[in-house]
């Protein structure tokens, strides 16, 4: 249980008017809660499952494949321990598997619900992260398919978004292929992309607003971060995941399909199209 607002007022107002295309800074409250501190969070990673925990250096390119990522050296409690000077990038998925963090995650996307319904539909498939980082680590260029929030505990990190629907940036298979399970969340990068990246610098008690599908890539500032970041998908974000993975059956029979539209178009035919298929298909 939170024992204050997650989000204060202004922070809300802010969303309501960027929500849910934009990326923009927020403000919270969450600065120094005890699920959020080194040690809770080395007794976290030992509650949650194997698969659940994906650390590995800090000090990767901007844009490398999954396959190149080296292994890690020390074991992800104390790689969380150590992480000052561990020189390591730590993310713990879905905490929601430990009560008291599906408790802290269920209050914080509560107070976002009134936003978020009557624009994207229900909030579905509510998941938390959290993302501990070494000085100076940078997590690679990728994207996402979850509406987010990045909120800032310790440290600083600067994320660097870029335009959702810039298919100069990447093609649409390259999201078709993405949503069929055929392509990584990790994007290759292009020196050139730069110049279309928005910078947004976040300190403890601030928090950015991440779009659907962003390109974005993370580098953390001087001192260790810790990180929480809060997703959650909606009709719309699944309207427009099977909309995509439509136009590559489309695009299986020769036909150049238009990209399915930014919010508010629902892009629903195309996904119910898919819907349909998929069912005959078993």
């Amino acid at each position: 249980m939170l024992n204050k607002m997650a989000f204060p007022p202004e922070a809300l107002g802010a969303f309501a008017g960027i929500y849910p295309n934009s990326p923009a800074k927020l403000t919270h409250g969450l600065v120094g809660h005890p699920l959020l501190s080194l040690d809770a969070l080395a007794q976290l990673a030992q509650a949650l499952p194997a698969g659940s925990i994906e650390y590995n250096s800090g000090f990767l390119p901007i844009g490398i494949a999954p396959e190149d990522v080296p292994a890690p050296e020390l074991g992800v409690v104390e790689t969380i321990r150590r992480i000052a000077e561990a020189g390591s990038w730590v993310a713990l998925k879905r905490i929601e598997q430990v009560p008291a963090y599906a408790g802290l995650l269920r209050d914080v996307l509560a107070e976002l619900k009134a936003v978020v319904a009557p624009r994207t539909g229900a909030m579905m498939q509510l998941e938390g992260f959290v993302f501990i980082t070494s000085p100076g680590g940078v997590t690679p260029f990728h994207f996402d398919p979850e509406h987010n929030i990045l909120l800032q505990i310790q440290g600083s990190k600067t994320m660097t978004l870029f335009p959702v629907e810039d298919e100069v940036l990447f093609s649409a298979p390259v999201h078709e292929d993405f949503h069929l399970g055929r392509h990584h969340r990790n994007l290759p990068w292009r020196d050139e992309f730069a110049a279309k990246g928005q910078a947004i610098t976040i300190q403890p008690g601030e928090a950015i607003h991440v779009p659907v599908k962003a390109p974005h890539w993370v580098q953390n500032g001087d001192a260790p971060s810790v990180s929480l970041s809060v997703t959650w998908r909606s009709e719309w974000s699944y309207a427009e995941a099977d909309a995509r993975a439509f136009n590559s059956v489309l695009r299986g029979f020769g036909l150049h399909p238009r990209s399915p539209g930014a919010y508010p178009a629902q892009n629903r035919a195309k996904a119910l199209a898919y819907r349909a298929l998929r069912k005959v298909r078993g």
